[in-house]
């Protein structure tokens, strides 16, 4: 179920993480030219509710559409969903996420149905009109089906929302995310539920909280600096680390394998989450535009100009909350287990519970003597902790005298098939059999200093050289 859900957030966040550079485009116009922005200017401020409410939902809908079935997909993807950004007067991000996958699908069962029926010389004729023809008929259904549910789902979430806002209970939403977070759903949240409320706040407001509910780096701050004073092993050696590729790179994947080895620290991260929440709402801070990657610099870049004091402070009290929780929680109920006898053990758990095989453990099995030329590194968006961990890689085998293999970062769903060998999380382990089922895998916990990378990088001499 988990990995269903996992493979769900993926295709979710996928139709939006291609095109954040276009939502920072869009953030950074708000905050300089709208009324209330640093630079207001009537005439350049025309640019955000074009851009909010046809280009964004647009690409949305392209993406998701090329992902189901290419550039023709992502063709008729967009022209259905003009029906709901036409039938709509909010921006229809939701709406996108629908029709776009879901009319590319359309169209790849109906070229799968005439082929091999089409005479010679009629391809281009049938293929363009299919496609026109299919794409108007589906832009006149989602503008009278599909935009009216949109609709009506999004007034249902924000009368939600305006329930946990008026009664001051948007602090417990961290109960929700934060767990979700660190099982690897954070994108899906992100991009999938609390963006498109963030931006259709902005419409209203020209700010948004909902942008700093997942992005907040407070939570994960403290749970790395309360393992660099009470940890042990390599888990405090490699905290410090871990701190600034977090807080400045803005890669939360960084800190989930921290709480993983201690799950009681899922109390530090709601609650910091909550108590980061609760000064952003006293504070009446929020963010233009989706802060991505999660990092203190992005954060700042999309604030809106009276919101630097609210901001600072609930990150810092949000760090200071999940730090004085997890400091007596892993000074008095710490396990005595390093990191790596942690990752031991866990992966001895994940294989008896899971029926993993030999050939999924942790190590590239020794019998594989073939001379290796790709390796992936493979997370949940392809962007954050898989990055960092071909980053760190890379510096290993140019140190070893270890040249010709390629190293590349990519999203857990969609691994190259050439490549040999797929370096993931282990709770991505499943999802990367199914992508790539003939590379080897090797299972981590820890993308900045797995001890196994260093058994990676011996076999691969053996290997190679």
């Amino acid at each position: 179920m988990k990995e269903k859900v996992q493979v769900f957030g993926r295709f979710l966040s996928g139709m939006v993480m291609p095109n954040i550079g276009a939502f920072i485009a869009w953030g950074l116009i708000t905050a300089l030219f709208i009324e209330t922005g640093w630079c207001p200017n009537e005439k350049l401020a025309q640019f955000v509710t074009p851009m909010s409410t046809v280009l964004l939902p647009l690409l949305i809908a392209y993406t998701g559409g090329s992902a189901v079935a290419g550039q023709r997909g992502g063709v008729i993807g967009a022209i259905a969903t003009m029906g709901v950004i036409v039938g709509s007067d909010i921006p229809m991000f939701i709406g996108a996420m629908i029709v776009g996958p879901l009319a590319a699908w359309i169209i790849k069962k109906f070229d799968k149905a005439v082929e091999g029926h089409i005479k010679a010389g009629f391809e281009m004729l049938v293929n363009n009109f299919s496609l026109g023809i299919i794409g108007a008929i589906l832009a006149c259904l989602a503008m009278y089906g599909v935009a009216p549910l949109v609709t009506g789902m999004n007034s249902v979430m924000r009368a939600g929302v305006d329930v946990f806002v008026s009664h001051g209970l948007l602090p417990l939403a961290s109960i929700f995310i934060e767990p979700a977070k660190v099982l690897f759903l954070n994108n899906a949240i992100n991009h999938g539920i609390l963006s498109p409320m963030g931006i259709q706040q902005v419409e209203e407001t020209g700010k948004s909280i909902f942008f700093l509910l997942e992005a907040n780096p407070g939570p994960g701050l403290g749970i790395l600096l309360a393992y660099c004073i009470a940890g042990k092993g390599n888990a405090k050696s490699s905290a410090p680390g871990a701190v600034i590729i977090h807080f400045l790179g803005g890669i939360h994947e960084i800190y989930f394998p921290y709480i993983l080895m201690n799950p009681l620290l899922l109390i530090s991260v709601i609650a910091g989450g909550a108590s980061g929440i609760f000064c952003f709402n006293l504070f009446n801070v929020g963010l233009t535009a989706p802060a991505s990657p999660g990092s203190i610099i992005a954060i700042m870049m999309m604030a809106e100009k009276h919101s630097y004091f609210g901001l600072i402070v609930g990150v810092a009290v949000a760090a200071l909350v999940s730090f004085a929780i997890s400091v007596p929680i892993l000074k008095f109920m710490g396990k005595d287990t390093s990191l790596e006898d942690a990752q031991r053990q866990k992966d001895a758990m994940k294989k008896q519970a899971k029926g993993i095989t030999a050939e999924t453990a942790a190590t590239v099995p020794a019998a594989n003597t073939g001379k290796v030329t790709k390796i992936a590194f493979a997370c949940d968006a392809g962007m954050g902790s898989s990055a960092m961990g071909a980053t760190v890689l890379k510096k290993k085998l140019v140190a070893a005298g270890l040249e010709g293999i390629e190293v590349i970062h990519t999203p857990v769903s969609s691994i190259p098939a050439d490549v040999q060998i797929v370096v993931t999380h282990e709770e991505l382990g499943e999802r990367a059999a199914h992508s790539n089922p003939n590379a080897e895998r090797i299972l981590i916990t820890n993308f900045l200093a797995a001890p196994e990378y260093a058994t990676l990088v011996e076999n691969l001499k053996k290997r190679n050289l």
